[in-house]
């Protein structure tokens, strides 16, 4: 979603009579999200088709044909002259619909799941993060990088902590595991809590379905450590937190293939382990080029503080890994895929 975000904000900077339509998925934090940058939204009915049972393989099916026939109205609709796919199983009825429409599509994770596999045969262009998804298409690709939100490079050290209440007096680790949150993640957190603020000021993004427990949590901390834990269940100003930061904690979603980067932020990732393997590839990625440290997540809790604790420890090696970090950087992605989109419509 925020890669989509970024990608039509660059697009209006450059075409500001832009005429757009978002089309998602039924009962979303999208909807939401996207309305509150002004972009006019539809949602349809989809479900996945891969990878589920017998029982659910009926109702997925019949969901996917009413996805397709609500897609084919829209875009008969809207007559759009160009078409943007980020992946999800919501794009593959709309692809289906409209696979006469030009099509550029996205691929955030270096390895793509099988919705983007699946739409790359209706696309015209594919744009990736990180040349290496070459592999997995039978098409040229695009290396673009990950396109980001131009607010998020706004934001600077100064700012981003009088912005959040940060003293600036230790390291700052920020606790991030996407805008859903992280469970296992927030419960080694609270786990090693006293001792982590021994050493760190933290900001703490926890998601909505932990928050309760992350509250209480933090209500109990004495007097002198309370000041130090800036837990929040969602930020919209992402900025200002990965600006804040010395070291980051989070899951290794796409986002960190381009998030990190922009701000050299060194990173602990924790690739969520029910997700394929997307996220392990990603992690893989950047640890292999001395950005990153990878930890499991089934050892998380017991290795959370000692990893962290080697880290502090070590600013060298802390120093190096920024360096790395910020070498992977592409500052341009949203405006280089915005491009191509326009120069799409317009042939």
């Amino acid at each position: 979603m925020y890669p989509a975000l970024a990608v039509h904000s660059a697009v209006a900077s450059k075409v500001p009579d832009v005429d757009t339509l978002w089309v998602g998925g039924e009962a979303g934090m999208e909807e939401a999200l996207v309305k509150r940058q002004g972009i006019a939204f539809q949602s349809i009915p989809a479900a996945g088709v891969h990878g589920v049972g017998l029982a659910a393989m009926p109702r997925n099916l019949a969901l996917l044909g009413r996805g397709i026939f609500a897609a084919g109205r829209i875009l008969r609709e809207f007559d759009p002259d160009v078409l943007f796919f980020t992946g999800g199983y919501v794009a593959v009825p709309v692809a289906l619909a409209g696979r006469f429409i030009p099509i550029v599509l996205y691929v955030p994770d270096i390895e793509p799941g099988i919705a983007l596999k699946s739409l790359a045969r209706f696309s015209d262009v594919i744009a990736v993060t990180i040349d290496q998804s070459q592999k997995y298409f039978n098409k040229p690709v695009f290396e673009t990088g990950y396109p980001l939100r131009a607010d998020i490079a706004l934001w600077d050290r100064q700012t981003s902590h009088s912005h959040l209440g940060i003293s600036g007096q230790l390291p700052v680790l920020l606790v991030f595991g996407g805008s859903q949150g992280a469970r296992s993640i927030n419960t080694a957190v609270l786990y090693h809590l006293r001792a982590l603020l021994q050493k760190f000021e933290i900001i703490h993004l926890t998601g909505e379905l932990d928050w309760q427990n992350v509250k209480v949590g933090r209500e109990q901390l004495p007097v002198e450590l309370v000041d130090r834990y800036h837990a929040l269940p969602y930020l919209h100003e992402m900025g200002a937190a990965l600006a804040a930061a010395d070291l980051v904690v989070s899951r290794a979603g796409a986002s960190c293939l381009g998030e990190f980067p922009l701000f050299g932020l060194p990173a602990l990732l924790v690739p969520y382990p029910h997700a394929w393997r997307y996220q392990k590839v990603n992690a893989d990625y950047l640890a292999r080029r001395g950005a990153a440290v990878l930890l499991e997540d089934h050892r998380l809790q017991d290795e959370l503080l000692v990893t962290l604790n080697i880290l502090l420890d070590n600013p060298n090696k802390l120093k190096a890994m920024r360096a790395a970090m910020f070498g992977l950087s592409h500052p341009r992605a949203a405006d280089k895929i915005a491009s191509t989109l326009i120069k799409l419509a317009g042939d």
